[in-house]
């Protein structure tokens, strides 16, 4: 039976962890532990009590997250802080977050993943945050019609902002929170952009500066790579795992 120490290792190798700088008061690796064995892994995109009582009662004892639970720490143990630890302690399941590591990652990464989804090949990467690039661009010959009916086709929800090339050449993917990402479009010549979320102002900054954006949720759109990283370590380690869903419009 693998241990909780070969899992986090393998995580940590496999997303090259320590290399990315990510935001302040996010914590990417092992969150919370358990007694140090494995038999079954999960992933989620969020912590939250949810997900952690699903993924408790489905047996889950590794849980991988995209969003864990240090963004605003210190934070005192009380309420809902208090009742997202003691589920995952009572339920000995351990938990794994791995952020910035997880969208740039050029094979199991969202961004790349996104892509591939749209049958394009990621050929360059872009967004550097912290000295690593985490967005990826593909060469594309879809029209932008093309390209919002394949969205539509994988995403319940998508917003479609079009003022760029009517057949743009390349896509940049950049999942998540695409606020980022808009001002190094120009410097990476590009005008379209699919991600998840963006701020109101830049309807009005698209249509300025010519832009074909695409928005396809923040949670959608972040499935992914948590999705591959578990099954990938439940091949490496024959161990079963599944998708904990919480059914996140946002």
């Amino acid at each position: 039976m693998p241990t909780l120490t070969d899992l986090v290792a393998y995580c940590d190798q496999r997303t090259r962890r320590a290399a990315f700088q990510d935001a302040p008061g996010a914590f990417n690796g092992l969150q919370v532990a358990n007694r140090g064995r494995v038999t079954r892994i999960g992933a989620a995109v969020d912590a939250g009590v949810v997900p952690f009582q699903r993924a408790v009662a489905a047996g889950v004892d590794f849980l991988i997250v995209h969003h864990g639970l240090y963004w605003d720490m210190p934070r005192p143990l009380t309420g809902p802080a208090y009742t997202r630890v003691a589920t995952l302690v009572q339920g000995d399941c351990a938990l794994y977050s791995n952020h910035l590591p997880l969208d740039a990652h050029p094979r199991i990464g969202n961004n790349v993943l996104l892509a591939r989804q749209l049958g394009l090949r990621p050929r360059r990467s872009f967004l550097p945050v912290g000295g690593q690039d985490i967005g990826w661009i593909a060469p594309s010959r879809l029209t932008r019609a093309a390209l919002r009916r394949r969205l539509e086709a994988l995403y319940p929800r998508v917003i479609a902002i079009e003022y760029g090339a009517a057949a743009p050449r390349e896509i940049a993917f950049c999942s998540g929170g695409g606020n980022s990402a808009l001002p190094a479009l120009g410097p990476a010549g590009v005008d379209t952009l699919v991600t998840g979320e963006l701020r109101e102002e830049h309807f009005n900054r698209a249509q300025e500066e010519k832009l074909n954006l695409y928005l396809c949720g923040h949670y959608a759109t972040e499935v992914h790579a948590v999705q591959a990283l578990a099954a990938e370590l439940a091949r490496k380690f024959r161990l079963p795992w599944e998708f904990i869903a919480t059914g996140n419009p946002l």
